[in-house]
C-alpha cells in the first residue's frame, strides 16, 4: 500500500492544526500552506474533502479558516488517509472466492495475502492519533521505530 500525496498532505495539514491548536481562532489555508510548505490550491481541495469527512470545520470571512472538528486524541491517521484516498487496501484486485476471483492458478492465495497486508496497514495507522504525532513533532515523545 502506498500513501498518496493527497494522504500525506492531509496528514501534514491536520498535524499543523494540531500543533497550533492553542492559538486563537481558525487557521487560514494560507497559514497552513506556509507552515507546511504545501501548495495552497491543492491544500484547499484536500481541506474540503476533510471537511466532508467531518474531520475539520470551517469558518468563512475575515478571521476565517479551519479548525479540527474533534479533539486530536480522537483523530487517527487511518481516518485521515481514508478520507482523501478511500479505504485503505493494498490493491483493488477483488475478494477471494467472489466473482470468479479464484479462477486462475495461485490467484486466490495472493488475494488473501493482499487483503491481509491492507489490514496490517490500516491497523498500523489506527495506532497513531494527531495528538500522539504532535507530541513527537514537538520533541515530547520518542520517534516511531521499526519493530520486527
Amino acid at each position: 500500500m502506498r500513501v498518496s500525496t493527497r494522504g500525506d498532505y492531509a496528514c501534514r495539514a491536520l498535524l499543523s492544526l494540531t500543533i497550533h491548536r492553542e492559538e486563537c481562532g481558525p487557521t487560514s489555508v494560507r497559514d497552513i500552506a506556509e507552515r507546511t510548505g504545501l501548495p495552497q490550491p491543492y491544500l484547499e481541495q484536500i481541506l474540503l474533502a476533510l471537511k466532508g469527512a467531518g474531520l475539520v470545520r470551517s469558518k468563512r470571512g475575515v478571521g476565517g479558516g479551519y479548525v479540527l472538528a474533534r479533539p486530536p486524541e480522537e483523530i487517527r491517521l487511518s481516518e485521515i488517509v481514508a478520507a482523501v484516498d478511500g479505504p485503505i487496501a493494498v490493491g483493488d484486485f477483488g475478494e477471494p472466492h467472489q466473482d470468479g476471483a479464484c479462477d486462475h492458478e495461485g490467484q486466490c492465495v495472493l488475494l488473501a495475502i493482499w487483503k491481509q497486508a491492507g489490514e496490517h496497514m490500516r491497523h498500523h495507522l489506527e495506532g497513531y492519533t494527531l495528538a500522539s504525532i504532535a507530541e513527537v513533532a514537538r520533541g515530547d515523545a520518542p520517534w516511531p521505530t521499526f519493530e520486527h
